[in-house]
């Protein structure tokens, strides 16, 4: 029991009761700090009610999971990564802040998949704003000038102006009977659906939906694609039973065959525990909220009604009743069946669960599949200071060549 955020709070810390808070949609409803609900948006998923997130869920999950969707996005990821580790490698590209570089990538990638064919200019607009606006999601709600949540603030001004002149040439296009050729993306999909009344998302409630999405999209992808690809390189052993696997793989795909497919990504088992255990060593989002809606027991623990609950997953993660040796990585602990409800949670559980699960995967399965079988990272700085919040990175963001 503590006071957090100007909320009296429990901390949750055990898989049962993480599994029983998130589970229990009725008991709990979502409980974000208001900093985080006034920058990602008070009509995003952190705020919104249950049967709304249940709707605008269903619109926008199917479009970023299940075969047919990621095979739509899998040429454009991989002919991305391709150019990308193509550039860095250059004779001219020298030192390279591997974190800041990996963040473009993904942040490229997410931006063709919700708002195809912005230009480089709303990209870079885009961008820039979105490491001011993460500094301020999880600092105190202080607007005055020098404040991590003032500067998040006037991100998120931006955010909103970029998104609304797109959103209105959008419609402007559509007015005077314009199409947009290729797949709809998500964009074209918020703009046109309709509830069971027939009533349209307004413009803000699109954009709020648009700024949560790309950032997730691109925050949490870059960072672990980051730190799985430094553990490797920590682990020879390790680096070699990777590489061995995507070899194989390679040895496997038809001549006639260009790129990767799904069948290829799907073999990838023992990379697939790599970003798992990198996943449950960082911590990505370490942390999540509810508040009761009622008098509530957890684990025989009486939550009053109004009180706020923190789910430390870092805590789950970390511990040595459910994970032995938890600080050692060790992808080797992933093979057997999968863990129980509760004991992994790097995107939450229930309803709630992160709807870009599998595109996050698939996004850091790809580049690491390159990076196994051409590159090698050699880090500047590889005792440097690591920094936790927003999310943990060297303080230096990787220096590397």
């Amino acid at each position: 029991r503590t006071f957090m955020f100007s909320s009296p709070t429990i901390l949750a810390v055990t898989p049962e009761a993480c599994k029983q808070v998130l589970m229990d949609d009725e008991g709990f409803v979502t409980g974000w700090p208001k900093a985080t609900v006034t920058l990602i948006g008070p009509k995003s998923f952190v705020n919104m009610p249950y049967d709304d997130h249940r709707r605008i869920r269903k619109l926008t999950a199917a479009p970023i999971n299940g075969f047919d969707a990621l095979t739509t996005y899998l040429a454009f990821i991989d002919q991305t990564v391709v150019a990308t580790l193509r550039r860095w490698s250059s004779p001219e590209s020298g030192e390279v802040e591997f974190l800041t570089e990996l963040r473009r990538m993904t942040f490229k990638i997410i931006v063709q998949i919700f708002m195809s064919g912005a230009d480089d200019a709303t990209m870079e607009a885009l961008e820039r704003s979105y490491t001011d606006l993460n500094y301020g999601m999880r600092a105190m709600a202080i607007n005055l000038p020098g404040f991590a949540y003032h500067r998040a603030l006037r991100a998120r001004r931006k955010l909103v102006s970029v998104l609304q002149g797109v959103l209105d040439g959008r419609r402007a296009a559509a007015a005077k009977g314009f199409t947009r050729s290729g797949v709809m993306d998500m964009m074209d999909r918020l703009i046109e659906a309709e509830d069971e009344r027939g009533r349209r998302l307004a413009d803000d409630e699109i954009i709020d939906v648009l700024i949560m999405y790309l950032n997730a999209g691109h925050e949490s992808s870059g960072h672990i694609t980051m730190w799985a690809t430094v553990f490797l390189q920590e682990n020879p052993d390790i680096f070699a039973t990777a590489k061995a696997e995507q070899e194989e793989i390679m040895r496997s795909i038809p001549a006639t065959q260009k790129g990767l497919t799904l069948r290829d990504f799907k073999k990838m088992r023992f990379l697939s525990q790599v970003i798992d255990e990198t996943l449950r060593c960082v911590n990505i989002s370490f942390v999540s909220f509810r508040q009761a809606t009622r008098d509530i027991y957890v684990n025989g623990y009486l939550i009053p009604k109004g009180w706020k609950v923190q789910l430390w997953y870092r805590s789950v993660h970390m511990d040595d009743q459910v994970y032995p040796d938890p600080k050692m990585f060790n992808p080797s602990r992933w093979e057997g069946p999968p863990p129980k409800a509760g004991t992994f949670l790097p995107f939450g559980l229930g309803a709630r669960l992160c709807p870009g699960n599998d595109l996050a995967k698939l996004e850091i399965s790809v580049f690491l599949h390159h990076f196994l079988l051409g590159y090698k990272l050699t880090r500047t700085n590889p005792k440097c200071r690591v920094r936790y919040l927003p999310h943990p990175r060297p303080v230096d963001n990787c220096l590397a060549t």
